[in-house]
């Protein structure tokens, strides 16, 4: 039998560029964030997930150039 559950969208965050961290879903590029929260909240807005659920999960988030902890400070 053959499984038809959807694969969940794949999201990419582009390594820090000044601080900025592009997005990507399913290769769509859907902005840039500067901190976790505000990853959080595009990608709620984009329905890809809660808004409190963990940014380290590797099923769905592929981190380039640094994890989920890794945000340099953004340029002023």
């Amino acid at each position: 039998m053959e499984d038809k559950t959807p694969a969940p969208p794949r999201v990419v965050v582009d390594e820090p560029l000044d601080g900025r961290r592009r997005v990507l879903i399913d290769g769509a590029d859907v902005g840039v964030v500067v901190s976790p929260d505000e990853l959080r909240r595009l990608l709620h807005r984009a329905g890809v997930m809660e808004e409190a659920a963990p940014l380290d999960n590797p099923e769905l988030i592929e981190w380039n150039g640094g994890g989920p902890d890794d945000w340099p400070a953004a340029p002023r």
